[in-house]
């Protein structure tokens, strides 16, 4: 039976626990375990990357001498992304060779267990930090921090930095502020007051040199000939562009090929889709909030493959039992008639976007 006295303790202990502050509950979960591993999505993007290193940063400040590794899954493909990894430095273990076990806690950032993002889920987390609109499974999840009105975990990461006023070093403010500009740049902005004074906060403490040599990579020819197959392959349905880019030597580049698309002034939904590793890479956007790309792509893709994001931008894949052209070309013409009877638009509008160009003699 419990006594008044006992009730009484359980409602300060409640209290107690709504005053501390996030990163306090964060550190406290961690506090048990001997070392930390930190996760995210398959080719991880600024964000995740950022966060990941202000988690280290965090938890080396203040549970000094336990062990944090990063890690990376798939590939970092995007000349900016592996600018900023090799330029600020962030140091990545592929998460193949990491061995788990009962003293390990697994942290994941920008990214949710079950969604579709991960090739393994044998790790389950035991902390879990993302602002992704698309939900994950958190059953035993002993911390999570899921804002989704956010635009970047980036933003979460700094503020537990503030809170345990951890000193924060240019390369970190820089890694740290790249990741929210990068989330947050698109028009709407996908963004809170709360990013927008994360900005603020990391932006004169961080490497202005270094991140314009992020901003600016050298960019390979293989870029510039799937910019070029897309533009022959896109078509325009009403106010959608479906625009197929080949076969790719990286899939972000999918996801920058939507990005361009979606600026065009008769246009709210982009659909770019590209051939990678055995499968079809796609890239969904609204130019609009409220769109809800995430859900929609996840719709669309049912049975077919996974994919989440956020309100105006997702992902997805679609795995295929070979690459065949016959094959890709089905699994496009249904994916294509999926979007088209989701966004109410007539197949029969269709054309393509641009008539072929002429060429000039070679100089």
């Amino acid at each position: 039976m419990t006594g008044a006295g006992d009730s009484s303790q359980d409602v300060e202990l409640e209290i107690d626990s709504q005053r501390r502050v996030r990163s306090d509950r964060l550190l406290a979960t961690l506090a048990p375990f001997s070392r930390v591993v930190a996760v995210s999505h398959v080719n991880p993007d600024p964000d995740s990357l950022a966060s990941m290193l202000g988690i280290r940063e965090l938890i080396q400040q203040c549970q000094p001498g336990k062990p944090v590794i990063l890690t990376v899954e798939g590939m970092i493909a995007r000349a900016e992304n592996r600018a900023m990894v090799e330029l600020i430095p962030v140091p990545l273990v592929p998460i193949e060779s990491v061995h788990f076990d009962r003293e390990t806690a697994v942290v994941m950032v920008d990214s949710q267990p079950h969604t579709g993002r991960r090739s393994s889920e044998a790790a389950m987390p035991q902390v879990v930090i993302d602002h992704h609109e698309t939900g994950g499974d958190l059953t035993g999840v002993l911390f999570q921090d899921i804002r989704t009105h956010l635009g970047a975990s980036s933003t979460m990461v700094t503020g537990y930095l503030l809170e345990q006023r951890v000193l924060v070093s240019p390369q970190l403010a820089t890694a740290l502020y790249y990741g929210i500009e990068s989330e947050t740049t698109g028009y709407p902005r996908e963004a809170s007051s709360l990013d927008d004074g994360a900005l603020v906060w990391l932006f004169p403490r961080a490497d202005k040199e270094l991140l314009a040599r992020i901003h600016n990579p050298k960019l390979p020819q293989s870029h510039f000939a799937t910019f070029q197959r897309a533009l022959a392959n896109a078509f325009l349905y009403r106010d959608l562009i479906v625009a197929w880019c080949g076969d790719v030597s990286q899939p972000d580049i999918i996801a920058e090929v939507a990005d361009f698309f979606v600026r065009f002034d008769q246009v709210n939904w982009v659909l770019a889709v590209g051939l990678f590793d055995g499968g079809l890479k796609l890239s969904l956007r609204a130019s609009a909030l409220g769109g809800q790309a995430g859900e929609v792509l996840r719709d669309v893709v049912e049975g077919m493959g996974s994919a989440g994001g956020h309100d105006k931008r997702a992902g997805g894949v679609v795995p295929l039992a070979d690459a065949s052209p016959k094959l890709v070309e089905q699994s496009l013409t249904e994916l294509r008639r999926r979007l088209l009877a989701h966004l109410d638009i007539d197949e029969h509008q269709g054309r393509r976007l641009l008539n072929e160009c002429s060429r000039i003699p070679a100089p």
